[in-house]
């Protein structure tokens, strides 16, 4: 009798193992996922790895932990679910410029609206006759590769003359560098300016950002208010006259954990495309070629020596040259960064772009600013520079288009 209840007792068990076994959902396939590291780390990088993970991800803030006095997010992690792209509920708001010239609302918040406020506070508002964009959070995958090209490797690509008469141009935007910056052998100062600290942007709608130690320093900041030993002095709420300060010394974060979350971002894996040899997608890239995509979504690169030795000598295919285009009237948002136009935008990278709706809800937001709900539509509003290209997709029949969309979406 007492063997029988044991092995009903047993029995029972393994039926409710298996039962919220076949409950619990699978473990997600590597080609549907964003995040992870990418291979062949050391011991020593891994650990690196997770700590600027948990930073990235894990740590949100609170008025306590120096959050504010404005600010968007409370952390990193909220505004790239999976390290994937933002929704319209996480888009920034940048404003303020409108030329080469500077930003001239940078005493009055610019160039980031900070609409949310801890106690005591109020959230800015866009200054009457500041023109601004708005920004959907980028996915952060690969952008250790892209980090790593050299600036010869990027201007090889630019021709702000055209040339080559194909209606392209591509330029990169020079962007003052912060006073923490450590420009690297692969950097190359502007040399047509006159005490030049100008360097190539290559993160960011705009290309603002020199590098990701200048990308994440600003999130920080512009994005919720916590200051670094890079940048120690909080923002100012300039919706009310004199009100600074948050009461939380500063800086907020040492320096170390924003060398952690930048390892993080530099060593997030390379998304894996998916169905790359499914006859359609081949014959879909062809055409992607053919009709002129990649002459501004540059396919292919290889990264030059680098201080982390995974990313050296890589082959990889972003599809972006990482310069700027005029992308015609159509997005033309009147708001400018750097030394771009107002029409001027960095070629975003595609890869991961079938991914996209994992992480914006189940719906795709595309475009700088998520105005296009889908990578057809995303191709329809491409004007300027690409004009002749978006004329033969438009020429392209349905069942090319299909084969041309299914490749994109492989990404």
């Amino acid at each position: 009798m007492k063997t029988l209840s044991v092995l009903l007792i047993l029995s029972s068990l393994f039926w409710l193992v298996s039962a919220c076994d076949a409950l619990l959902p699978g473990t997600p396939a590597d080609d549907q996922l964003l995040d992870g590291p990418i291979g062949d780390l050391t011991p020593e990088q891994n650990a690196q790895f997770l700590r600027g993970d948990v930073a990235f991800n894990n740590e949100v803030f609170t008025a306590a932990t120096g959050l504010g006095p404005t600010f968007v997010a409370t952390s990193c992690g909220s505004c790239h679910a999976g390290d994937g792209k933002g929704h319209p509920f996480t888009t920034l708001t940048r404003f303020g410029q409108i030329d080469e010239t500077g930003n001239t609302f940078m005493q009055m918040g610019g160039p980031q609206l900070q609409n949310r406020a801890i106690g005591g506070h109020t959230p800015e508002m866009i200054p009457a006759g500041a023109t601004s964009s708005k920004f959907t959070p980028p996915a952060n995958t690969g952008l250790g590769l892209l980090g790593a090209l050299s600036d010869d490797q990027i201007l090889a690509n630019a021709d702000p003359n055209d040339q080559d008469g194909d209606g392209i141009s591509g330029v990169p935007n020079w962007i003052d560098a912060p006073v923490y910056f450590r420009p690297q052998g692969f950097h190359k100062p502007q040399t047509t300016v006159s005490q030049s600290t100008r360097y190539i942007g290559r993160f960011g709608k705009k290309a603002a950002a020199v590098d990701l130690l200048h990308q994440t320093v600003n999130a920080y900041k512009q994005d919720m208010g916590i200051t670094s030993d890079f940048d120690p002095v909080d923002p100012i709420n300039y919706a009310v006259s004199g009100q600074a300060g948050d009461g939380v010394p500063d800086p907020e974060v040492p320096g170390s954990r924003i060398n952690d979350v930048v390892f993080y971002l530099r060593t997030l894996r390379v998304p894996v495309q998916r169905n790359a040899g499914d006859a359609n997608v081949i014959a879909g890239k062809q055409l992607f070629v053919q009709i002129g995509c990649a002459k501004c979504h540059t396919p292919e690169w290889t990264t030059p020596q680098s201080d982390v030795a995974v990313l050296s000598k890589k082959t990889f295919a972003p599809y972006t040259d990482l310069l700027l285009h005029d992308m015609g009237k159509g997005l033309d948002d009147g708001y400018t960064e750097g030394t771009a136009k107002t029409a001027e935008w960095r070629t975003p990278p595609l890869w991961g772009l079938g991914l996209s709706k994992n992480s914006q809800g189940g719906q795709e937001y595309l475009l700088h600013d998520g105005r296009a709900r889908s990578v057809d539509d995303a191709i329809r509003l491409h004007g300027g520079e690409a004009a002749k290209t978006i004329e033969r997709y438009g020429q392209l029949g349905a069942d090319d288009r299909s084969k041309l969309l299914q490749f994109l979406n492989s990404l």
